[in-house]
């Protein structure tokens, strides 16, 4: 048997960052749309809720135990934001330069890379790639002060949750799906990269959780 050992080089790893980030919006049919890029984004916090105990006890001792359903929340920040996610927070913009509030909030698809790092390389040791599916945003409060001798970029943040979408056979639905670019095989992570971000010869497209399976795993998405 062999002795426990921690901190070897290069097993250090940490996860930081946050970069690429990318949105298509939903229509009414499920479909995500045309996928565009998220400048300014600092910040996606990643809160899920659920998954809690309710004990049931029968001959005075604990019999089972049953456990709600899991659900992905969180929040976005950034300094901007894309013109294709103004119908995702509820704007509208009837003629050019006029926007109008308080409008029907559809549902979107988001992507962000977080970058993995280790002893040896740093931060460019690896990336995990997030894909969220059917993500709402809730209001937010919007801050504007006067510039002083400290100035400041406006930061927005949403608040926000999603929707389970099912990932396929044997597996329970889910709203999030990542892959770890350190462990995934490189030719596979490379498509799918072409796919979620674009290439030379064909447009982004976000994609559904079983084109993601089937690119990078052996499993054949359903017609």
């Amino acid at each position: 048997m062999a002795k426990l050992v921690w901190d070897q080089t290069g097993e250090r790893r940490y996860e930081t960052g946050v970069n690429h980030a990318v949105m298509a919006v939903q229509d009414d049919k499920g479909v995500y749309g045309v996928s565009v890029p998220w400048n300014g984004v600092t910040k996606v916090t990643e809160s899920p809720e659920g998954g809690e105990e309710t004990a049931l006890y029968a001959d005075n001792l604990k019999y089972l135990s049953l456990y709600s359903a899991e659900n992905l929340k969180g929040t976005i920040e950034a300094y901007t934001y894309p013109d294709e996610f103004m119908e995702c927070d509820g704007s509208a913009e009837p003629a050019p330069g006029v926007v109008v509030y308080q409008q029907d909030r559809k549902p979107f698809g988001l992507v962000y890379s977080t970058a993995i790092g280790n002893d040896t390389v740093g931060s460019s040791f690896g990336e995990k790639i997030h894909i969220i599916y059917g993500v709402r945003v809730s209001p937010s409060e919007r801050a504007y002060e006067t510039v002083n001798e400290s100035p400041a970029a406006i930061t927005f943040s949403w608040a926000f949750s999603s929707t389970a979408v099912d990932m396929g056979e044997g597996l329970k639905p889910s709203a999030l799906i990542t892959i770890d670019t350190t462990t995934a095989p490189a030719d596979k992570v490379k498509a799918l990269k072409e796919l979620l971000y674009g290439s030379e010869v064909e447009e982004a497209a976000f994609p559904t959780p079983a084109e993601v399976l089937a690119l990078m795993g052996e499993v054949t998405p359903a017609p």
